[in-house]
């Protein structure tokens, strides 16, 4: 029985989820050998035609051929997985979505004229069905090689639903938050990374986006009336890696409405 084909695209990205599928090194050579790796142009020259069982997905959509050619990636794969923030939730790039772009591109570029750019950075799902979605910036590769391994075995990949904060007390981290006053994103952030940032006492970053359900308007109330963070640096906690994620875009919203009814800036 032949062997199930993956394929690996790259659409508006830094390539770094591409790289810890790479950086897996021992993994990957063992995936090599469950499947035939038919695309990917981070690792070889050498492609195979479609279609392909299963497509792995980096990268935003920002330009007019981007979103053509995620049409054609969708038609040629059997299962579609999108990998990484700029995948799922439009990325650090999707920042743009809050800017004037003709505006940027003419700061940036000598000819803007020859630039051929869409006015939002976003999601793939938002152009294509998408059948899984991978968070992180990057992802874990254990997570990755989890999905992978999950479709070669039929069955629901098994991936955390709860929050960094439990992560944190599976790993006896004390919380950075209540110990030492430190902006923390954990209470409404997916887990995924094994709450890497509060260990070493810094707050989490939010790198892996939105938990299930997060009451994203209760913490940043309390790190606000508590902490004394002020909304401007409210709305840039949720403006990163996720920007675009509807629940930290709803709420970086909200802080800027509450600035703006006080009469602040919190652009």
């Amino acid at each position: 029985m032949s062997r199930p084909s993956l394929a690996v695209w790259k659409f508006a990205s830094c390539d770094g989820c591409q790289l810890s599928l790479l950086s897996a090194e021992d993994e990957l050579l063992t995936l090599a050998e469950e499947v035939h790796i038919a695309h990917f142009l981070e690792a070889t020259r050498e492609v195979a035609p479609g279609p392909y069982d299963v497509s792995l997905v980096e990268g935003s959509i920002t330009t007019p051929a981007d979103a053509e050619r995620i049409r054609h990636v969708r038609s040629i794969s059997g299962t579609l997985i999108t990998i990484g923030a700029c995948a799922t939730a439009g990325g650090i790039q999707a920042l743009r979505n809050l800017a004037d772009v003709e505006a940027y591109a003419s700061l940036v570029y000598g000819h803007p004229e020859y630039i051929s750019t869409l006015a939002e950075s976003t999601s793939i799902a938002q152009h294509v069905p998408v059948d899984f979605e991978l968070r992180g910036c990057p992802v874990e590769v254990p997570q990755l090689l989890e999905v992978v391994s999950a479709l070669l075995a039929g069955r629901k990949p098994v991936t955390p639903p709860h929050a960094v904060c439990l992560e944190c007390k599976l790993r006896g981290a004390v919380c950075v938050m209540v110990a030492n006053g430190t902006p923390c994103l954990g209470p409404i952030t997916q887990a995924g990374c094994g709450a890497r940032c509060p260990a070493f006492n810094r707050g989490c970053y939010g790198c892996f986006g939105p938990m299930e359900t997060p009451n994203t308007a209760s913490l940043s109330d309390h790190l606000h009336d508590e902490l004394g963070i002020c909304d401007d640096d409210l709305a840039r906690l949720l403006r990163t890696f996720n920007a675009d994620a509807p629940e930290f875009r709803a709420e970086a919203r909200r802080r800027e409405s509450i600035a703006a009814a006080r009469g602040e800036d919190a652009t």
